[in-house]
């Protein structure tokens, strides 16, 4: 359900902005998907772990604050954004 220290390195060198850089919202964002993909399967299986979903729901809702102050902030670095994570919206 969470991400492994690799997969986590790959997204955050994907995503940053610049060398180094781990906390822009590109990489939060990118970061919560992946958490929220590896929830989403663990759902398939397990269909009544209701305190995981509580969890996801928390995420979808960091995410969407997040995915908020990117537009807010600059319009094309949204679009950019959700077109390469496949996000709808």
């Amino acid at each position: 359900m969470s991400i492994n220290a690799d997969r986590k390195k790959e997204i955050i060198k994907d995503f940053a902005t610049v060398e180094g850089d781990t906390g822009s919202p590109e990489v939060q964002v990118a970061v919560l998907t992946e958490r929220i993909k590896n929830l989403t399967e663990h759902f398939k299986d397990h269909k009544k772990d209701n305190h995981s979903r509580q969890g996801l729901l928390k995420l979808v809702n960091q995410r969407r604050k997040v995915l908020d102050y990117i537009k807010s902030r600059n319009e094309s670095r949204y679009e950019d954004l959700i077109k390469r994570l496949g996000l709808r919206r």
